[in-house]
C-alpha cells in the first residue's frame, strides 16, 4: 500500500480542509496523520497530511486530479512518496562526530535518507566513507581557488542529483552565489544556541560567562552567516564544576542529536519556511522506525 504526504501552503480561508480531505476520500485515500497551522499574523496556511492509496492511485494521478482545487485555493501544493529516500550530500571538514553519527543512522535506516557523497577539505574521513561504499571526493579550499573548489562541488551536487546538502561541521563558509542557488537545501549544525556565542570558541566563551545552559542550532544556510531560518535547537544543563573540555564533549552530543533531527524533519515534509522563520511539524507514527537495530 502506498503511502504518501501532502504539503499545502497558501492563504488562510474557509473550507481548505474539507477540500482537502475531501478529496483524498474520494480518490481512495485514507489520511493516516494530519497537521495544520493558521499563522493570524501573515494570514498563513500551512498543512501536511499523511495517507495511504488504498485503491492504488498513483502519486502522478492524484496530483494530476488535485490541480484544480490548487488553483481555486492558491495553494503551493507538494506530493511527497514517504517511502522514496531522498538524496543527499555531506561536507564535513575536521570534526567527525556529526559525520559518524549521520552515517550510523543511514546506516540502520533511521534517516530516509541516500548518501550520494561526502565532500570535505580534509583526507581525515576518507577510509571511513569508503569503508561505508560511498564515494569520498576532497577538494582543498583557499582564498585563492574558492570560485574552483565551489564549482567543482556544484558539479558534484548536480551530477549525484543531491536533493539536499548537510553541513556536518564543514567549517568553510559558502558563497552568495551557491548559497542563492541551492537555496532552502543547506542545512548546516551551528555549534552554539543561537544567536549567543558567535565565533570561533562558543564553548570557550560560554565557560568564562559561567553559562548553565549550552546548545546547538540547526538551520537553512541563506548569504547573512549563522542567519538562517532555524529548523532545530536543543540544550544541555552544565554546571561550574565542568571545564571547557567537558562542554566541548557535551556539545558535540547535542550537535549531532540536532542536526539529525533537522534533516528529518526536512526530508520528510515537515518543514515550512515562513518567511525568516520555519514553522516544524509534529512526526508522523512510525516515522522515526529503524530499519534494523545496528
Amino acid at each position: 500500500m502506498n503511502r504518501y504526504a501532502l504539503r499545502v501552503i497558501c492563504t488562510s480561508t474557509r473550507g481548505i480542509v474539507a477540500a482537502i480531505t475531501g478529496y483524498l476520500a474520494d480518490r481512495g485515500c485514507n489520511i493516516t496523520d494530519s497537521a495544520q497551522f493558521d499563522d493570524i499574523h501573515t494570514g498563513r496556511f500551512f498543512m501536511r497530511v499523511s495517507f495511504r492509496s488504498e485503491e492504488g492511485v498513483s502519486l502522478d494521478s492524484l496530483r494530476e486530479g488535485f490541480a484544480s482545487i490548487a488553483t481555486d485555493f492558491g495553494m503551493e501544493v507538494e506530493f511527497l512518496d514517504e517511502a522514496k529516500k531522498r538524496k543527499v550530500v555531506l561536507m564535513v571538514s575536521r570534526f567527525g562526530h556529526c559525520l559518524n553519527d549521520l552515517l550510523y543512522r543511514w546506516r540502520i535506516g533511521a534517516l530516509p535518507i541516500d548518501i550520494v557523497a561526502v565532500i570535505s577539505n580534509h583526507m581525515d574521513y576518507q577510509k571511513v566513507v569508503v569503508n561505508h561504499d560511498i564515494p569520498f571526493h576532497c577538494i582543498k579550499v583557499t582564498k585563492e581557488n574558492k570560485p574552483q573548489a565551489e564549482a567543482e562541488q556544484m558539479r558534484i551536487l548536480r551530477e549525484t542529483g543531491a536533493e539536499l546538502v548537510v553541513l556536518a561541521r564543514y567549517m568553510q563558509v559558502l558563497s552568495d552565489q551557491m548559497c542563492k542557488e541551492m537555496s532552502g537545501r543547506i542545512i548546516n549544525i551551528h555549534h552554539s544556541f543561537l544567536p549567543s556565542f558567535k565565533g570561533a570558541n562558543p564553548y570557550k566563551q560560554a565557560y568564562e560567562r559561567g553559562v548553565k545552559l549550552i546548545g546547538a542550532t540547526s538551520h537553512y544556510v541563506t548569504a547573512d552567516l549563522d542567519e538562517g531560518p532555524i529548523i532545530e535547537q536543543d540544550t544541555v544543563r552544565i554546571t561550574h564544576a565542568q571545564s571547557p573540555e567537558d562542554y566541548v564533549s557535551l556539545g558535540r552530543d547535542v550537535e549531532a542529536a540536532v542536526l539529525s533531527r533537522a534533516i528529518h524533519a526536512h526530508v520528510n515534509g515537515r518543514v515550512f519556511l515562513n518567511g525568516e522563520k520555519t514553522d516544524v511539524f509534529p512526526a508522523s507514527p512510525g516515522s522515526y522506525a529503524s530499519e534494523r537495530m545496528g
